[in-house]
């Protein structure tokens, strides 16, 4: 008897989540939510320690789009978002965070402005900040990664004043995975954003239709503890995470393919970052001078009693 292949859905959401529990139901009741149905769900939970496994078991066993799997230890955020690409069917890709929300519409316009636009290689919405308790903060309109040349997306993409929100914009999956995706040092989304800047234009809706959740759980102290997000088990290793982005980025503009007089604007662009980067470069560089002159197990001990790296 001939046996009928599932579908393949048209879009692929990565649901890469650690200890999600306070707001995960809440998260994917929005993307249950949306009037654009062909998608699938990819959950990779990252050998979370609280209820997560049993709410994500619960939602799969009553919806056939969630595909669960865990990690029977933590591999680091990055990885396990990137992990989610490699998983993925759709012809689209968008990643999706335990702690916000979507519009019922959000699908269906970004799906919309995929199909009408072939040149565009990510469209995401205006943002509403919302708090822990889900209250309106502000909205927000960036209009980042939408100019015509590469070298402008890259500069408007590239700085801190950016907050990354296009990260969870909709994707040409065959774009993103010809990309090195995240890298395991703070930024490096940043960095991947850049490079997706440099294939194609980004597309902004103007509808605020994602709820992005500030709460203390996801504020960091510093990038050192920032990157115990990307790598668990630094321990007591140094972290040089602005020269790492610095050498991604570079690495970056060498191997998209530009026209000439474009790959030498986005070095330039590069080199600018650099110069306004200077000062928390040479400052890393001393933090680390400071913790190189101790033992690992002073310095293990010194980020155990700073930070909470689990």
């Amino acid at each position: 008897m001939d046996t009928i292949a599932p579908s393949v859905p048209l879009v692929s959401i990565g649901f890469a989540v650690r200890n999600g529990a306070l707001y995960l139901a809440q998260a994917l009741d929005s993307i249950l939510a949306q009037t654009f149905t062909d998608f699938e769900v990819i959950i990779s939970d990252n050998a979370s320690t609280d209820a997560t496994e049993d709410i994500c078991r619960n939602y799969a066993q009553k919806d056939s789009r969630i595909r669960y799997s865990r990690n029977p230890k933590n591999i680091g955020g990055a990885n396990n978002e990137n992990f989610t690409v490699q998983m993925a069917r759709g012809k689209y890709f968008r990643w999706a965070a335990h702690d916000d929300m979507l519009a019922p519409e959000l699908l269906e316009r970004c799906v919309q402005a995929l199909k009408q636009h072939p040149d565009i290689v990510l469209c995401y919405s205006s943002v509403v900040e919302i708090d822990q308790l889900g209250r309106e903060i502000k909205v927000s309109t960036h209009t980042r990664g939408t100019s015509l040349k590469p070298h402008q997306r890259m500069r408007e993409l590239m700085y801190r004043n950016n907050a990354c929100e296009m990260i969870y914009g909709l994707i040409r999956t065959d774009v993103l995975r010809a990309t090195r995706l995240q890298q395991n040092y703070t930024d490096s989304d940043r960095t991947l954003l850049c490079e997706l800047a440099l294939c194609g234009p980004f597309y902004e809706l103007p509808e605020p239709l994602f709820y992005k959740r500030y709460h203390p759980a996801n504020v960091y102290v510093d990038f050192r503890e920032r990157m115990a997000w990307f790598i668990p088990d630094i321990g007591g290793a140094l972290a040089f995470p602005n020269w790492l982005q610095f050498a991604d980025m570079y690495h970056t503009v060498a191997r998209v393919e530009l026209p000439n007089t474009e790959k030498a604007l986005c070095y330039v662009e590069t080199a600018r970052w650099s110069v306004r980067q200077s000062g928390r470069m040479v400052k890393e560089v001393g933090i680390n001078a400071y913790y190189a002159m101790h033992s690992t197990g002073w310095r293990i001990k010194k980020n155990a009693q700073v930070h909470n790296w689990d």
